[in-house]
Protein backbone atom coordinates (compact mmCIF):
# COMPACT_ATOMS: atom_id res chain seq x y z
CA UNK A 1 0.00 0.00 0.00
CA UNK A 2 1.52 3.24 -1.07
CA UNK A 3 1.78 6.15 1.31
CA UNK A 4 2.15 4.07 4.47
CA UNK A 5 4.20 5.32 7.40
CA UNK A 6 5.86 3.54 10.28
CA UNK A 7 3.51 4.71 12.97
CA UNK A 8 -0.11 4.75 13.91
CA UNK A 9 -1.75 8.00 12.81
CA UNK A 10 -5.08 9.77 13.31
CA UNK A 11 -6.41 11.37 10.13
CA UNK A 12 -9.13 14.03 9.84
CA UNK A 13 -11.76 13.75 12.56
CA UNK A 14 -15.03 15.40 13.56
CA UNK A 15 -16.28 18.03 11.16
CA UNK A 16 -13.37 17.50 8.79
CA UNK A 17 -14.51 13.98 7.96
CA UNK A 18 -18.15 14.91 7.39
CA UNK A 19 -17.65 16.96 4.25
CA UNK A 20 -16.83 15.99 0.70
CA UNK A 21 -13.20 15.05 1.36
CA UNK A 22 -11.89 11.79 0.01
CA UNK A 23 -8.89 9.87 1.28
CA UNK A 24 -6.49 8.71 -1.48
CA UNK A 25 -5.41 5.73 0.63
CA UNK A 26 -9.01 4.61 0.96
CA UNK A 27 -9.57 5.14 -2.74
CA UNK A 28 -6.63 2.84 -3.39
CA UNK A 29 -7.96 0.26 -0.94
CA UNK A 30 -11.34 0.23 -2.70
CA UNK A 31 -9.75 0.11 -6.13
CA UNK A 32 -7.95 -3.11 -5.14
CA UNK A 33 -10.94 -4.65 -3.34
CA UNK A 34 -12.13 -7.15 -5.94
CA UNK A 35 -13.80 -9.09 -3.10
CA UNK A 36 -15.41 -7.46 -0.05
CA UNK A 37 -16.75 -9.12 3.09
CA UNK A 38 -19.36 -7.04 4.93
CA UNK A 39 -20.41 -7.90 8.47
CA UNK A 40 -23.52 -6.33 9.96
CA UNK A 41 -24.22 -6.47 13.69
CA UNK A 42 -27.49 -7.30 15.39
CA UNK A 43 -28.36 -3.71 16.26
CA UNK A 44 -27.71 -2.64 12.68
CA UNK A 45 -30.40 -4.97 11.33
CA UNK A 46 -32.92 -4.69 14.19
CA UNK A 47 -34.83 -1.88 15.87
CA UNK A 48 -35.03 -1.12 19.59
CA UNK A 49 -37.60 -3.87 20.11
CA UNK A 50 -35.35 -6.46 18.52
CA UNK A 51 -37.45 -6.89 15.41
CA UNK A 52 -35.82 -6.67 12.00
CA UNK A 53 -35.75 -3.15 10.57
CA UNK A 54 -36.79 -3.50 6.89
CA UNK A 55 -36.04 0.12 6.03
CA UNK A 56 -32.43 -0.07 7.23
CA UNK A 57 -31.95 -3.48 5.62
CA UNK A 58 -33.33 -2.15 2.33
CA UNK A 59 -30.81 0.71 2.39
CA UNK A 60 -27.92 -1.68 3.05
CA UNK A 61 -29.06 -4.01 0.27
CA UNK A 62 -29.22 -1.15 -2.24
CA UNK A 63 -25.69 -0.06 -1.32
CA UNK A 64 -24.38 -3.63 -1.56
CA UNK A 65 -25.89 -3.86 -5.02
CA UNK A 66 -24.01 -0.72 -6.05
CA UNK A 67 -20.77 -2.37 -4.89
CA UNK A 68 -21.60 -5.48 -6.90
CA UNK A 69 -22.51 -3.39 -9.95
CA UNK A 70 -18.85 -2.31 -10.06
CA UNK A 71 -17.84 -5.93 -10.59
CA UNK A 72 -16.93 -6.73 -6.98
CA UNK A 73 -17.73 -10.01 -5.27
CA UNK A 74 -19.51 -9.39 -1.97
CA UNK A 75 -20.10 -11.82 0.88
CA UNK A 76 -22.42 -10.73 3.70
CA UNK A 77 -21.90 -11.98 7.26
CA UNK A 78 -25.08 -11.07 9.07
CA UNK A 79 -25.88 -11.23 12.77
CA UNK A 80 -29.46 -10.84 13.86
CA UNK A 81 -30.95 -14.33 13.97
CA UNK A 82 -31.23 -14.44 17.75
CA UNK A 83 -32.29 -10.80 17.89
CA UNK A 84 -34.94 -11.37 15.23
CA UNK A 85 -36.16 -14.42 17.13
CA UNK A 86 -36.37 -12.42 20.35
CA UNK A 87 -38.48 -9.81 18.57
CA UNK A 88 -40.71 -12.25 16.73
CA UNK A 89 -41.37 -14.29 19.87
CA UNK A 90 -42.01 -11.15 21.93
CA UNK A 91 -39.40 -12.04 24.55
CA UNK A 92 -38.54 -9.23 27.01
CA UNK A 93 -34.77 -9.70 26.61
CA UNK A 94 -32.09 -11.81 24.96
CA UNK A 95 -32.12 -15.27 26.61
CA UNK A 96 -29.11 -16.46 28.60
CA UNK A 97 -29.38 -20.25 28.54
CA UNK A 98 -28.00 -22.13 25.53
CA UNK A 99 -31.24 -23.94 24.71
CA UNK A 100 -33.24 -20.70 24.71
CA UNK A 101 -30.64 -18.92 22.56
CA UNK A 102 -30.67 -21.78 20.06
CA UNK A 103 -34.46 -21.84 19.93
CA UNK A 104 -34.60 -18.08 19.37
CA UNK A 105 -32.02 -18.44 16.59
CA UNK A 106 -34.06 -21.16 14.87
CA UNK A 107 -37.07 -18.86 14.76
CA UNK A 108 -35.14 -15.73 13.83
CA UNK A 109 -32.92 -17.23 11.12
CA UNK A 110 -35.86 -17.98 8.86
CA UNK A 111 -37.17 -14.43 9.28
CA UNK A 112 -33.70 -12.95 8.63
CA UNK A 113 -33.18 -14.89 5.41
CA UNK A 114 -36.73 -14.27 4.18
CA UNK A 115 -36.17 -10.53 4.54
CA UNK A 116 -32.80 -10.62 2.76
CA UNK A 117 -34.11 -12.86 -0.02
CA UNK A 118 -37.04 -10.52 -0.72
CA UNK A 119 -34.91 -7.37 -0.67
CA UNK A 120 -32.18 -8.72 -2.95
CA UNK A 121 -34.77 -10.24 -5.30
CA UNK A 122 -35.94 -6.69 -6.08
CA UNK A 123 -32.52 -6.24 -7.72
CA UNK A 124 -32.58 -9.59 -9.48
CA UNK A 125 -30.08 -11.13 -7.06
CA UNK A 126 -30.36 -14.62 -5.62
CA UNK A 127 -28.94 -15.26 -2.16
CA UNK A 128 -27.34 -18.38 -0.71
CA UNK A 129 -27.18 -19.22 2.99
CA UNK A 130 -24.20 -20.73 4.81
CA UNK A 131 -24.59 -21.59 8.50
CA UNK A 132 -21.19 -22.41 9.95
CA UNK A 133 -19.48 -23.43 13.17
CA UNK A 134 -15.83 -23.07 14.12
CA UNK A 135 -15.42 -26.80 13.49
CA UNK A 136 -16.02 -26.12 9.78
CA UNK A 137 -12.84 -24.01 9.80
CA UNK A 138 -10.77 -26.40 11.94
CA UNK A 139 -11.19 -29.35 9.59
CA UNK A 140 -9.19 -28.83 6.41
CA UNK A 141 -11.61 -30.68 4.12
CA UNK A 142 -14.68 -28.87 5.46
CA UNK A 143 -12.80 -25.56 5.24
CA UNK A 144 -12.07 -26.12 1.55
CA UNK A 145 -15.68 -27.17 0.95
CA UNK A 146 -16.88 -23.87 2.44
CA UNK A 147 -14.46 -21.98 0.23
CA UNK A 148 -15.56 -23.85 -2.90
CA UNK A 149 -19.24 -23.22 -2.10
CA UNK A 150 -18.61 -19.49 -1.72
CA UNK A 151 -16.68 -19.28 -4.98
CA UNK A 152 -19.39 -21.21 -6.82
CA UNK A 153 -22.03 -18.79 -5.54
CA UNK A 154 -19.87 -15.94 -6.85
CA UNK A 155 -19.64 -17.68 -10.24
CA UNK A 156 -23.45 -17.86 -10.33
CA UNK A 157 -23.71 -14.16 -9.41
CA UNK A 158 -25.41 -15.09 -6.14
CA UNK A 159 -24.77 -13.25 -2.90
CA UNK A 160 -23.59 -15.51 -0.03
CA UNK A 161 -25.08 -14.72 3.39
CA UNK A 162 -23.11 -16.28 6.23
CA UNK A 163 -24.05 -16.67 9.88
CA UNK A 164 -22.99 -18.83 12.77
CA UNK A 165 -25.09 -21.95 13.11
CA UNK A 166 -26.46 -20.87 16.49
CA UNK A 167 -28.99 -23.68 16.63
CA UNK A 168 -26.26 -26.34 17.03
CA UNK A 169 -23.25 -24.39 18.31
CA UNK A 170 -21.91 -25.16 21.76
CA UNK A 171 -18.90 -23.67 23.53
CA UNK A 172 -16.46 -26.05 21.87
CA UNK A 173 -17.43 -25.09 18.31
CA UNK A 174 -18.51 -21.44 18.66
CA UNK A 175 -16.76 -18.50 17.05
CA UNK A 176 -17.76 -16.34 20.02
CA UNK A 177 -19.17 -13.61 17.79
CA UNK A 178 -19.70 -12.88 14.11
CA UNK A 179 -16.78 -10.43 14.02
CA UNK A 180 -14.37 -13.35 14.21
CA UNK A 181 -16.44 -15.36 11.75
CA UNK A 182 -16.30 -12.46 9.30
CA UNK A 183 -12.52 -12.22 9.66
CA UNK A 184 -12.15 -15.94 8.99
CA UNK A 185 -14.38 -15.71 5.91
CA UNK A 186 -12.26 -12.76 4.72
CA UNK A 187 -9.06 -14.77 5.05
CA UNK A 188 -10.66 -17.84 3.47
CA UNK A 189 -11.67 -15.79 0.41
CA UNK A 190 -8.42 -13.78 0.39
CA UNK A 191 -10.67 -10.73 0.27
CA UNK A 192 -8.73 -7.44 0.29
CA UNK A 193 -11.30 -5.69 2.50
CA UNK A 194 -13.45 -6.54 5.51
CA UNK A 195 -16.08 -3.97 6.51
CA UNK A 196 -17.46 -4.33 10.05
CA UNK A 197 -20.71 -2.38 10.42
CA UNK A 198 -21.75 -1.69 13.99
CA UNK A 199 -23.51 1.13 15.87
CA UNK A 200 -20.32 3.11 16.53
CA UNK A 201 -18.41 5.46 14.23
CA UNK A 202 -15.15 3.54 14.62
CA UNK A 203 -12.43 3.15 17.21
CA UNK A 204 -12.64 6.26 19.37
CA UNK A 205 -9.65 8.25 20.63
CA UNK A 206 -9.65 11.31 22.91
CA UNK A 207 -8.37 14.70 21.79
CA UNK A 208 -5.58 15.64 24.20
CA UNK A 209 -6.59 19.31 24.19
CA UNK A 210 -10.39 19.20 24.24
CA UNK A 211 -11.00 15.78 25.76
CA UNK A 212 -13.58 15.08 23.06
CA UNK A 213 -13.67 11.67 21.42
CA UNK A 214 -13.33 11.23 17.68
CA UNK A 215 -12.88 8.15 15.51
CA UNK A 216 -9.29 7.13 14.88
CA UNK A 217 -9.56 7.13 11.11
CA UNK A 218 -6.42 5.30 10.01
CA UNK A 219 -4.42 2.62 11.82
CA UNK A 220 -1.11 1.88 10.13
CA UNK A 221 0.53 -0.13 12.89
CA UNK A 222 -1.52 -2.52 15.00
CA UNK A 223 -0.16 -2.82 18.53
CA UNK A 224 -1.53 -3.70 21.96
CA UNK A 225 -2.11 -0.03 22.82
CA UNK A 226 -5.11 -0.10 20.48
CA UNK A 227 -6.87 -2.57 22.75
CA UNK A 228 -6.76 0.02 25.52
CA UNK A 229 -8.99 2.23 23.37
CA UNK A 230 -11.65 -0.45 23.07
CA UNK A 231 -14.90 0.00 24.90
CA UNK A 232 -16.65 -3.24 25.81
CA UNK A 233 -20.19 -2.06 25.09
CA UNK A 234 -22.10 -5.28 24.64
CA UNK A 235 -25.66 -4.43 23.72
CA UNK A 236 -28.94 -5.93 24.86
CA UNK A 237 -29.24 -8.03 21.72
CA UNK A 238 -25.68 -8.29 20.42
CA UNK A 239 -22.77 -10.44 21.60
CA UNK A 240 -19.69 -8.53 20.51
CA UNK A 241 -17.97 -5.26 21.36
CA UNK A 242 -15.12 -3.09 20.16
CA UNK A 243 -12.55 -5.54 21.49
CA UNK A 244 -13.91 -8.33 19.29
CA UNK A 245 -13.85 -6.01 16.28
CA UNK A 246 -10.22 -5.11 16.94
CA UNK A 247 -9.35 -8.79 17.20
CA UNK A 248 -11.10 -9.41 13.88
CA UNK A 249 -9.25 -6.50 12.28
CA UNK A 250 -5.95 -7.84 13.60
CA UNK A 251 -6.66 -11.29 12.17
CA UNK A 252 -7.31 -9.81 8.73
CA UNK A 253 -4.44 -7.30 8.66
CA UNK A 254 -1.95 -9.98 9.74
CA UNK A 255 -2.88 -11.82 6.55
CA UNK A 256 -2.06 -8.69 4.53
CA UNK A 257 -5.59 -7.38 3.96
CA UNK A 258 -7.51 -4.29 5.16
CA UNK A 259 -10.36 -3.92 7.65
CA UNK A 260 -12.71 -1.03 8.33
CA UNK A 261 -15.02 -0.43 11.31
CA UNK A 262 -17.92 1.94 10.61
CA UNK A 263 -21.43 2.87 11.75
CA UNK A 264 -23.96 0.75 9.89
CA UNK A 265 -26.84 2.87 11.20
CA UNK A 266 -25.48 5.90 9.31
CA UNK A 267 -27.49 6.39 6.10
CA UNK A 268 -25.41 5.78 2.98
CA UNK A 269 -22.40 4.46 4.92
CA UNK A 270 -21.39 1.91 2.27
CA UNK A 271 -21.70 4.53 -0.48
CA UNK A 272 -19.36 6.79 1.50
CA UNK A 273 -16.88 3.96 1.97
CA UNK A 274 -17.12 3.09 -1.72
CA UNK A 275 -16.35 6.73 -2.60
CA UNK A 276 -13.25 6.79 -0.39
CA UNK A 277 -14.74 9.16 2.20
CA UNK A 278 -12.85 9.23 5.55
CA UNK A 279 -15.54 7.50 7.62
CA UNK A 280 -14.98 4.88 10.28
CA UNK A 281 -11.58 3.44 11.22
CA UNK A 282 -9.43 1.89 8.49
CA UNK A 283 -6.82 -0.73 9.46
CA UNK A 284 -4.02 -1.16 6.93
CA UNK A 285 -2.10 -4.42 6.27
CA UNK A 286 0.58 -5.42 8.75
CA UNK A 287 2.87 -7.00 6.16
CA UNK A 288 2.75 -8.84 2.85
CA UNK A 289 -0.01 -11.19 1.73
CA UNK A 290 -0.04 -14.48 3.59
CA UNK A 291 -0.54 -17.55 1.35
CA UNK A 292 -3.95 -19.19 1.41
CA UNK A 293 -2.88 -22.42 3.08
CA UNK A 294 -0.88 -20.58 5.71
CA UNK A 295 -3.88 -18.38 6.51
CA UNK A 296 -5.74 -21.52 7.49
CA UNK A 297 -2.81 -23.02 9.35
CA UNK A 298 -1.63 -19.92 11.21
CA UNK A 299 -4.74 -17.75 11.60
CA UNK A 300 -7.83 -19.92 11.31
CA UNK A 301 -7.62 -23.51 12.58
CA UNK A 302 -7.65 -23.76 16.37
CA UNK A 303 -4.64 -25.57 17.89
CA UNK A 304 -5.40 -28.91 19.52
CA UNK A 305 -2.40 -28.75 21.82
CA UNK A 306 1.04 -27.24 22.15
CA UNK A 307 4.72 -28.10 21.99
CA UNK A 308 7.26 -26.20 24.07
CA UNK A 309 10.72 -26.03 22.50
CA UNK A 310 14.15 -25.10 23.78
CA UNK A 311 16.05 -21.94 22.83
CA UNK A 312 18.02 -23.66 20.09
CA UNK A 313 14.93 -25.02 18.38
CA UNK A 314 13.21 -21.66 18.76
CA UNK A 315 16.06 -19.94 16.95
CA UNK A 316 16.23 -22.64 14.26
CA UNK A 317 12.51 -22.27 13.51
CA UNK A 318 12.37 -18.48 13.77
CA UNK A 319 15.47 -17.43 11.84
CA UNK A 320 16.96 -20.43 10.06
CA UNK A 321 13.96 -21.90 8.26
CA UNK A 322 14.39 -25.31 9.91
CA UNK A 323 11.90 -28.05 10.75
CA UNK A 324 11.10 -28.97 14.34
CA UNK A 325 13.02 -32.07 15.38
CA UNK A 326 12.27 -34.23 18.44
CA UNK A 327 15.48 -33.17 20.17
CA UNK A 328 14.22 -29.59 20.44
CA UNK A 329 10.93 -30.45 22.17
CA UNK A 330 10.93 -29.98 25.95
CA UNK A 331 7.21 -30.14 26.72
CA UNK A 332 3.88 -31.39 25.38
CA UNK A 333 0.42 -30.13 26.37
CA UNK A 334 -2.99 -31.34 25.30
CA UNK A 335 -4.28 -34.38 23.46
CA UNK A 336 -3.81 -34.27 19.70
CA UNK A 337 -3.45 -36.71 16.84
CA UNK A 338 -1.18 -36.90 13.82
CA UNK A 339 -2.11 -34.15 11.36
CA UNK A 340 -3.65 -31.82 13.94
CA UNK A 341 -2.69 -28.16 14.25
CA UNK A 342 -0.60 -27.41 17.35
CA UNK A 343 0.92 -24.28 18.85
CA UNK A 344 4.70 -24.01 19.17
CA UNK A 345 5.83 -22.23 22.33
CA UNK A 346 9.21 -20.76 23.20
CA UNK A 347 10.95 -21.71 26.49
CA UNK A 348 8.94 -19.01 28.32
CA UNK A 349 5.63 -20.36 27.02
CA UNK A 350 4.90 -17.68 24.39
CA UNK A 351 3.34 -18.92 21.15
CA UNK A 352 5.44 -17.99 18.13
CA UNK A 353 4.42 -20.57 15.51
CA UNK A 354 1.80 -23.13 14.54
CA UNK A 355 2.11 -26.28 12.51
CA UNK A 356 0.71 -29.64 11.45
CA UNK A 357 2.21 -32.27 13.73
CA UNK A 358 3.50 -35.60 12.40
CA UNK A 359 2.82 -37.45 15.64
CA UNK A 360 0.16 -37.84 18.29
CA UNK A 361 0.73 -36.24 21.68
CA UNK A 362 1.51 -39.65 23.15
CA UNK A 363 4.18 -40.36 20.52
CA UNK A 364 5.76 -36.91 20.87
CA UNK A 365 6.12 -37.57 24.60
CA UNK A 366 7.92 -40.82 23.77
CA UNK A 367 10.47 -39.20 21.43
CA UNK A 368 10.89 -35.66 22.82
CA UNK A 369 14.53 -34.83 23.47
CA UNK A 370 15.80 -37.66 21.27
CA UNK A 371 18.20 -37.32 18.38
CA UNK A 372 16.70 -38.21 15.01
CA UNK A 373 18.59 -41.49 14.67
CA UNK A 374 17.04 -42.73 17.91
CA UNK A 375 13.47 -41.98 16.86
CA UNK A 376 13.41 -44.97 14.49
CA UNK A 377 14.59 -47.24 17.32
CA UNK A 378 11.86 -45.95 19.60
CA UNK A 379 8.91 -45.91 17.16
CA UNK A 380 9.95 -48.38 14.47
CA UNK A 381 9.68 -48.21 10.64
CA UNK A 382 7.68 -45.35 9.18
CA UNK A 383 8.76 -42.83 11.80
CA UNK A 384 9.22 -39.24 10.69
CA UNK A 385 12.46 -37.37 11.22
CA UNK A 386 10.55 -34.17 11.99
CA UNK A 387 7.86 -33.51 14.56
CA UNK A 388 6.71 -30.64 12.31
CA UNK A 389 8.11 -30.20 8.81
CA UNK A 390 9.01 -26.67 7.79
CA UNK A 391 6.50 -26.76 4.92
CA UNK A 392 3.75 -27.30 7.48
CA UNK A 393 4.91 -24.58 9.89
CA UNK A 394 3.83 -20.94 10.06
CA UNK A 395 5.59 -18.28 12.09
CA UNK A 396 2.91 -16.03 13.48
CA UNK A 397 4.65 -12.92 12.17
CA UNK A 398 5.52 -14.61 8.87
CA UNK A 399 3.95 -12.90 5.85
CA UNK A 400 5.38 -14.08 2.49
CA UNK A 401 4.86 -11.80 -0.46
CA UNK A 402 3.08 -14.29 -2.70
CA UNK A 403 1.17 -17.55 -2.62
CA UNK A 404 3.13 -20.47 -3.97
CA UNK A 405 0.42 -22.98 -3.08
CA UNK A 406 -0.90 -24.59 -6.24
CA UNK A 407 -4.18 -25.91 -4.84
CA UNK A 408 -5.75 -22.64 -3.69
CA UNK A 409 -5.70 -20.14 -6.52
CA UNK A 410 -8.20 -17.32 -6.42
CA UNK A 411 -11.05 -17.58 -8.92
Amino acid sequence: MSGQKDERVCCQTGAESSGTLVDPVRQEVLALAHTVVIKVGTQVVTDDSGRLCPERLAGLVEQIERLRAEGRRVALVSSGAIGAGVGRLGLPRRPESLRHLQAAASVGQTELMRCYAELFARHGTQVGQLLLTAADFDNRTRYLNVRNTLWTLFEWRCLPIVNENDTVSVAEIRFGDNDRLAAMVTNLLQAPLLILLSTVDGLLCSDAQTGQEHPLLTVERFDDSLLALAREQRTRLGSGGMKSKLQAARLVTRAGECALIANGCRPGILDEIRAGKPVGTLFLPQGGLLPARKRWLGLTARPRGSLRVDAGACAALSSQGKSLLPIGVIGVEGHFNKGDVVSVLDPEGHEFARGLVNYSAADVRRIMGLRSERVLDRLGPGAYEEVIHRDNLVLLDDAPASDAEGDEEKP
